[in-house]
């Protein structure tokens, strides 16, 4: 059986763009990327409330290979990021290659054609020999789990599912969250709204947002000589493995760097609220830095200090047709309702079912026997799969970074298959397992297995008590490792009379030894 195509991309976000254009660098042609909605940028295509914005320099929040080429600002906000997008896909002839709204819906592998299907909400199908999974973290908006919520009368509005004809002009308001959403929004709509009511369960640590705009000579420059925003780029991303990947990651040989962060972030605290020692304590988290997902505020913090605005430290007991009610008896009434409630990690991933051979099913396999990749990338059992954003892939520092290590990881084991004339390629068991082990053994490291974790409400930590959201280990190792790690980590096979894709060049096909990655010899088996 001849796939319908060699690659299935799932995402239209930037890890599915870098993921494309990964491929066609490659000479890899036949692919198709798939996505939900009805534009690419995924979540700064979703995401468009007020403020928002990037929460890291967009000189690092970008291709090492295609500066942004329009960047206005160190912090650009969203819309400016979808364009970035927008080019990317144009100029690398991208647009052949997108089904937009094409939902998955499950996938399955086929052991004997060794071929994915996956499967549409509109009930079409496709499939491809390799699926290389994009979909993110922050796609699936999560709702409060909080009585009454579907009884409010007035308007309610998620983040992440904004309507852009809303006016909160002069009206009052309630939101809920205080994540890195709230830090963005908060600041914008609370001159315009009436009354402003921010109810917060756990605070977050904030430190202040270095952002400008460009002079125009240094948009003239990065223009005619894009190296010298690439240069520009190498010092914010040192700067980022230093002040918090090092930080988070070796906690445990350098507590200091969590302890100075700590201490700047409250001196921003303190300048922002003007010394209020109340305000100051119910802002103040009491969780180490880098047990949940800090943020860049530009004026958040001093919110609360303007006539209008009221921070909630109560537990919301419910809500009503009218308003909120909290557990001190207090009552709010409101006219519009905003969850700044983040969104399903963890448990989005995959955000669909996937059943490999002898119809496992991923999700139920990471829940089962805890979250577990090899190289933050492929699992065992789960043949001719890789993940961008799985368990273990994600440093913390550029995301950018993560996207181009996990591509070249993938590619490397593809272009391989496809060297063999393989059809099958799949993690060897006792790699993937050396592989998780290691990280397991990196964890108590890192600052997320501290006591304090337990209680900031972090989705980077599981119910188990792992940390799957972070690989324990640099950009710079993550990176080493994907170009490095030894091809004959993975067991290639053909399936019997299957189609493959020629690379060019002439091959024995089975039992044929030649010369492998890693200095080792390697054969299809």
């Amino acid at each position: 059986m001849t796939p319908d195509h060699e690659v299935l991309v799932i995402g239209a976000g930037f890890s599915g763009i870098g993921t494309a254009i990964g491929l066609r660098r490659a000479g890899i042609e036949d692919f198709a990327v798939l996505d939900e909605q009805d534009g690419i940028g995924g979540g700064w295509h979703a995401n468009q409330y007020p403020g928002v914005a990037v929460d890291i320099t967009a000189f690092s929040y970008s291709f090492a290979f295609e500066p942004i080429p329009s960047l206005t600002r160190a912090f650009p906000p969203g819309a400016e990021l979808k364009a970035y997008a927008e080019h990317c896909v144009r100029k690398y002839g991208l647009q052949s290659h997108l089904r937009l709204n094409a939902r998955v819906v499950r996938a399955e592998y086929d052991e004997s054609e060794h071929l994915w299907t996956v499967f549409l909400a509109d009930g079409t199908s496709t499939t491809g020999r390799f699926v290389i999974c994009a979909t993110g973290w922050l796609t699936k908006p999560k709702a409060p789990d909080i009585e009454g919520l579907d009884s409010f009368k007035g308007e309610v509005v998620h983040t992440a599912r904004w309507d852009p004809s809303l006016d909160l002009t002069g009206r009052s308001v309630g939101v809920i969250g205080t994540g890195a959403s709230a830090v963005q929004i908060v600041p914008e709509i609370a001159p315009a709204v009436e009354r402003l009511h921010v109810y917060q369960r756990t605070p977050i640590w904030v430190f202040p947002k270095p952002d400008f705009a460009l002079p125009r000579a240094a948009r003239r420059l990065f223009r005619a000589a894009p190296w010298t925003q690439r240069l520009v780029r190498l010092l914010t991303d040192t700067v980022t493995e230093l002040s918090f990947v090092i930080a988070m990651i070796y906690h445990r040989q350098f507590p200091f760097l969590v302890q100075a962060g700590e201490a700047l972030s409250r001196r921003h605290l303190r300048r922002e609220v003007g010394g209020d020692p109340e305000l100051m304590r119910k802002l103040t988290p009491s969780y180490k830095l880098g047990c949940k997902r800090p943020s860049f505020g530009a004026g958040y913090w001093r919110s609360f200090t303007r006539e209008n605005v009221e921070l909630v430290t109560e537990r919301i007991e419910r809500i009503t047709e009218t308003g909120i009610h909290t557990a001190d008896g207090g009552e709010q009434l409101l006219d519009v309702l905003v969850l700044a409630t983040g969104f399903h990690v963890l448990e989005n991933l995959p955000p669909f079912p996937m059943h490999g051979p002898g119809n496992r099913e991923l999700k139920e396999f990471w829940r089962t026997e805890r979250f577990q990749t090899y190289e933050g990338s492929s699992v065992k059992g789960f043949p001719n799969l890789w993940f961008i954003v799985g368990p273990y892939s994600f440093t913390g520092g550029s995301w950018f970074g993560m996207i181009d290590y996990q591509v070249t990881h993938a590619l490397r084991v593809i272009s391989e298959t496809r060297r063999r004339r393989a059809t099958e390629a799949s993690v060897r068991p006792e790699k993937h397992d050396e592989s998780f082990h290691r990280t397991l053994r990196r964890q108590p490291n890192t600052v997320f297995l501290d006591e304090s974790c337990r209680s900031a409400n972090t989705y980077y930590l599981d119910e188990r008590g792992d940390a799957p959201a972070v690989r324990p280990a640099t950009r710079y190792e993550a990176a080493w490792r994907a170009g490095h790690f030894d091809l004959d980590d993975y067991r290639y096979d053909r399936a019997p009379h299957a189609h493959t894709h020629d690379d060019g060049h002439d091959h024995t096909r089975d039992h044929t030894r030649d010369h492998g990655s890693g200095g080792r010899r390697a054969e299809t088996r």
